[in-house]
């Protein structure tokens, strides 16, 4: 009798903790929008395949669908992501360095096109984007230190962020426009053309990327290397906050002949302050639960991992729901609390 009456008693407090348990699954239901929005670059681009991957992950996790919201580029859809009118964005660290500042607080060799937004607050660190000078592969440079006088290819009307590339780029060598011939292209496909066209000596692009498979079997290209040393990231990181210096290892992908040195920059995913903490852990949780499920989706996500999610080493602070959450999976520290109080002190 005494058995039978404590596995009854045992089943009782189990049903009531899964009533419970259901009980407080459903109130944070009830908090969630029936769907949230992710504010990106048009189809066919980089951002898009990653904006849709995540949207397919959390819309996966329920309740709350998460839709792909394309716009014409990062500039468009920033303001609405600042005012709350889109939940989340995928825009580079680069790019959100200079919008969270604003125009009025920071200028880069006198330009930053990008429309302030103090509001954005981020919400998970993805994959790196890596870029660098491109030469012919015949040609006698070697290393960035090489371009001094030559013909390169800049201005960029309709892709500003490749100016800011190629400008960072001359400083990891200590030296600025005014140390090399300028050739005017309207975008960074344009500069490739020159490349092959004989119209420029260097150019600059993305590595991996169809434009630069085309060019390789139109003439040969390959990538120049920058200057890894600390000096040359110091340069870097002083003349753009957001890049940083990788080195591909030999044959990484075409154009990497050698073990080079090239420019990165990071892939983030970002909210507004306003948005719920709610909508942000389910969001982070749905990712960071199915993290596994994304490579498979697009190559943009072999290095989109939990550990890369918190850094330091971030342009604009985080929202706090991500904060209790990073610290919750043990992978906040110290030095992110620093960053986070510093990029604070900008935008409250």
């Amino acid at each position: 009798m005494t058995d039978s009456k404590s596995l009854i008693d045992f089943l009782v407090s189990v049903t009531a903790a899964a009533i419970i348990l259901a009980g407080w699954d459903a109130a944070q239901a009830q908090k969630l929008p029936a769907s949230t929005t992710i504010g990106t670059n048009p189809a066919g681009t980089a951002f898009y395949a990653v904006s849709a991957g995540l949207a397919k992950v959390i819309s996966g996790a329920g309740p709350m669908q998460s839709i792909v919201q394309p716009y014409t580029g990062s500039s468009t859809f920033m303001p609405l992501l600042d005012s709350g009118e889109i939940d989340f964005g995928i825009v580079n660290a680069v790019e959100m360095n200079l919008g969270y500042q604003g125009p009025a607080r920071l200028k880069i060799s006198g330009k930053n096109p990008l429309p302030h937004v103090p509001n954005t607050r981020l919400i998970m660190r993805g994959s790196p984007l890596s870029v660098s000078l491109v030469v012919r592969k015949d040609s006698p440079m070697k290393t960035v230190y090489d371009v001094k006088g030559k013909r390169v290819t800049g201005e960029y009307p309709a892709n500003i962020a490749i100016w800011y590339h190629v400008y960072t780029e001359l400083a990891n060598a200590g030296f600025t426009w005014d140390n090399v011939k300028v050739v005017p292209v309207p975008a960074v496909n344009d500069g490739v053309d020159a490349l092959v066209q004989g119209r420029a000596d260097v150019s600059n692009h993305a590595i991996g990327v169809a434009k630069i498979k085309e060019a390789d079997a139109a003439v040969g290209v390959r990538f120049l290397s920058l200057d890894c040393s600390a000096q040359g990231d110091a340069r870097v990181r002083n003349a753009v906050p957001g890049y940083y210096l990788t080195t591909l290892k030999a044959g990484a992908s075409t154009g990497i002949v050698g073990d080079t040195c090239v420019l990165a920059y990071d892939i983030y995913m970002v909210g507004h302050k306003g948005l719920s903490n709610e909508v942000v852990t389910h969001s982070l949780k749905a990712i960071w639960d199915n993290i596994d499920k994304l490579p498979p989706l697009n190559p943009q996500f072999q290095e989109w991992t939990r550990e890369r999610a918190a850094s330091a080493d971030v342009t604009i602070p985080y929202h706090p729901a991500a904060v209790q959450f990073y610290k919750e999976k043990s992978l906040w520290n110290a030095k992110m609390d620093e960053t986070q109080k510093r990029l604070l002190a900008i935008n409250p």
